[in-house]
């Protein structure tokens, strides 16, 4: 799903120059919204950036000003897509989930991360044509889930013991972490090509298996 997580996603590594002000940055917005739409409309591999330019009405130059090529507008995209969730996933930085009764922690969780992708349809309508095939998206996608992982293995260390939970060390929460985001992001990533409701019925199969993960270490 990172690193770049602290980044802005208008202002992605892959880009040729930084905007430096107000109008550079809104004609960067608008590349990256047009280029959104065209990927989910005519697909990635049928877009171009003479396409990209024309519907944001801007030269072919002004665009190359910016972004070197098309993979570079898609990893803009993608670091924007990662942003969004990580943002509604800030709950990880408040100790006071960490009180939270275990099953509650997992139904925010992930009803947070399924609301996301509900927001967000065009995501599997771009990323399923491009998966695996673009090496800089998957890298700000692996990265976005290390940042989850650190994030919430932080959170559950932080979590209050007593008798019947295990003695865990920070490699411990690290991996229980670990399992938890790769798990729920995959899972996530093949319910969204499922209808309704039997999507809704993976949902609630992801929030039991990740609460009996959890609660096997956790107590």
């Amino acid at each position: 799903m990172e690193i770049a997580m602290t980044q802005n996603p208008s202002n992605p590594g892959g880009m040729r120059r930084k905007p430096r002000q107000v109008r550079s940055q809104e004609r960067v917005n608008r590349i990256i919204d047009v280029a959104e739409e065209l990927f989910i409309t005519q697909g990635y591999n049928a877009t171009t950036t003479n396409a990209i330019a024309a519907r944001a009405q801007i030269s072919i130059g002004s665009l190359y000003q910016f972004f070197p090529d098309k993979t570079a507008i898609m990893q803009a995209l993608a670091l924007r897509y990662e942003q969004r969730l990580h943002q509604r996933l800030g709950i990880l930085d408040n100790p006071d989930l960490a009180q939270l009764p275990l099953s509650a922690l997992v139904d925010q969780l992930i009803d947070i991360t399924e609301q996301h992708f509900s927001d967000n349809p065009g995501y599997f309508a771009i990323f399923v044509e491009i998966q695996g095939n673009i090496p800089e998206i998957q890298a700000v996608e692996d990265a976005a889930d290390a940042q989850l992982i650190h994030d919430l293995a932080r959170l559950l260390a932080q979590r209050p013991t007593n008798s019947n939970t295990v003695d865990l060390q920070t490699a411990d929460y690290e991996a229980i972490a670990f399992v938890v985001v790769k798990a729920i992001s995959n899972l996530m990533w093949l319910s969204l090509s499922q209808e309704q409701p039997f999507r809704q019925r993976l949902v609630a199969e992801m929030k039991r298996f990740t609460f009996s993960y959890l609660q096997s270490y956790l107590g």
